[in-house]
């Protein structure tokens, strides 16, 4: 399913929810801590510490490209994504499938049990 950034953000954060489908409830945060160890490369979890990618300190329940101190794409800016960790699960699954156009030059996690282990410490770290 190809998600395109034009139209209503409604529609859009619509369907990323029904793309996404479940979130595996039992993700693993320690083996989620050692798949960070990609993400580290480009993002911090520490607020205000930006590098090639944004922080991703207080990322769940914010609305994509909301951070002032960070240059996003107008992909990412017109994208009207709010993350959840059924957002981005869909979203580090294929990033340029879920938002194309978007800076993050990643090919993203394929394998479900890997997101959902990295969504489960990115949940406990950024509580």
């Amino acid at each position: 399913m190809k998600i395109t950034i034009f139209g209503s953000a409604h529609i859009l954060s619509l369907a990323l929810l029904a793309s996404a489908g479940a979130v595996r409830a039992e993700g693993d945060a320690a083996r989620g801590e050692k798949k960070f160890i990609d993400c580290a490369a480009c993002h911090a979890i520490e607020a205000g510490k930006n590098g090639v990618g944004p922080s991703l300190a207080g990322i769940f329940g914010r609305k994509a490209a909301d951070n002032p101190e960070f240059r996003y794409s107008p992909a990412m800016k017109k994208s009207g994504i709010v993350w959840s960790a059924q957002t981005l699960d869909y979203y580090i699954a294929d990033p340029q499938k879920a938002v194309p156009a978007n800076r993050m030059p990643y090919a993203g996690i394929p394998d479900a049990a890997a997101r959902a282990d990295l969504i489960a410490y990115l949940q406990k770290v950024l509580k």
